[in-house]
């Protein structure tokens, strides 16, 4: 049973957002492109962190000319591979940013297929779709907790789809580099954190603070030709001829119910709930229970502020 009924979670759930601030990453092209737009149609503010900033201005002036020239929206210049760049970053948006309703982690690379290693010497997927985002979220969550507002991961159902686990004796698949396996313990690596931080916020008794998980399902976005191999860039674009994916504007749903709607239970994960949670209507459905192990979490946040020199300020 879905909790929003039948056509599950839509953004016709959104009344208004009029001041309300939401900084996104990843917005120049697929979901969080229509995030951002939709975030914008309902009167919020919208700051955009991507890595292009060329980019980044093309699509502000798309978003003005499909929602005119009064909305509020900025972009700031952030790689997410990059921990100076994240920091920079961080910095400029306590600067010029008054409150974060929510912060939306939506960018994210997937399906490499040699191994490469980041500046600061990680794995590219674990580099930018995880060290990256522990980095920008722990920066960013003083200002997040003074405006009680909200953390969102966008994972992927590819957290179930590797080896399961952390892998810390070969974090850098220096041995048996796949692109899958990889991307699968970047993107389980970032879902653990969420429901690590969920526990770390009780603990210090800050439940106004929210953290919640969520994925798009099958959704047709660059994703996989922005830096997939030959191979996957291939099936996915055979996959998108057929029902098995759905539009990138429902694959915006998940993470834009997870910014806005109330009372929304942080212990669950969202997505599309149809076949195999890759379409269908957005609501809760089954997590396995290897992204909330608790030992392997713990060690995993122990290990990232000490890989990235960042604490969290809990």
């Amino acid at each position: 049973m879905n909790q929003f009924g039948k056509k599950g979670w839509t953004p016709n759930r959104i009344e208004t957002l009029i001041g309300k601030t939401y900084v996104i990453t990843g917005t120049t092209s697929g979901t969080g492109f229509e995030a951002a737009k939709i975030l914008l149609s309902k009167g919020a503010k919208v700051v955009m962190l991507n890595r292009n900033s060329k980019k980044s201005e093309n699509t502000i002036i798309t978003l003005k000319q499909e929602l005119g020239n009064n909305i509020d929206v900025a972009s700031i210049q952030m790689d997410l591979s990059e921990q100076p760049s994240v920091k920079n970053a961080a910095k400029e948006v306590l600067k010029t940013v008054a409150k974060i309703d929510a912060l939306i982690c939506n960018a994210a690379i997937a399906q490499v297929p040699k191994q490469i290693l980041t500046v600061d010497g990680w794995e590219s997927q674990m580099g930018t779709n995880y060290f990256g985002n522990f980095t920008l979220q722990a920066l960013l969550f003083p200002l997040i907790e003074k405006s009680k507002g909200r953390i969102v991961t966008v994972g992927s159902l590819g957290y179930d789809m590797g080896i399961k686990t952390i892998k810390f004796d070969d974090l850098n698949w220096n041995h048996n580099y796949t692109g899958n396996n990889a991307y699968s313990q970047s993107k389980l690596a970032q879902i653990m954190t969420i429901y690590e931080l969920q526990d770390k916020l009780k603990e210090a008794g800050k439940t106004e603070v929210k953290a919640y998980a969520c994925h798009p399902g099958s959704s047709r976005t660059n994703l996989i030709s922005t830096s997939g191999s030959f191979i996957m860039k291939v099936i996915f674009g055979l996959m998108k001829l057929s029902p098995l994916t759905q539009t990138a504007e429902k694959g915006a749903y998940p993470q834009l119910m997870c910014a806005t709607e109330p009372n929304l239970e942080q212990s669950e994960f969202y997505g599309p709930t149809g076949r195999s949670n890759w379409v269908g209507p957005v609501g809760a459905h089954k997590l396995e229970p290897h992204a909330k192990d608790k030992v392997v979490a713990n060690k995993l946040w122990k290990l990232s502020e000490k890989e990235t020199g960042i604490k969290w300020n809990i």
